[in-house]
């Protein structure tokens, strides 16, 4: 996902990409942990997607684990 991609989201589908990216990044992790995980650059990816979602987040005070939670 591009920086201009995520700020081109609207406040909810900016939280449920948040919620997908963070899910796709824990299981990338865990299938990196068993040695399942054959193409590592995928996981510096979902980080930095991650990354990218949280700043837009926080750049509209967005509070982030409030609506993860919900």
């Amino acid at each position: 996902m591009k920086a201009s991609e995520a700020h081109n989201l609207k406040d909810e589908e900016l939280v449920d990409r948040l919620r997908q990216a963070k899910e796709e990044h824990f299981g990338l992790r865990f299938q990196h942990a068993t040695g399942e995980l054959e193409n590592t650059s995928a996981l510096s990816a979902a980080r930095r997607d991650v990354a990218r979602l949280l700043t837009v987040a926080k750049e509209r005070g967005i509070d982030v684990e409030k609506e993860l939670r919900a």
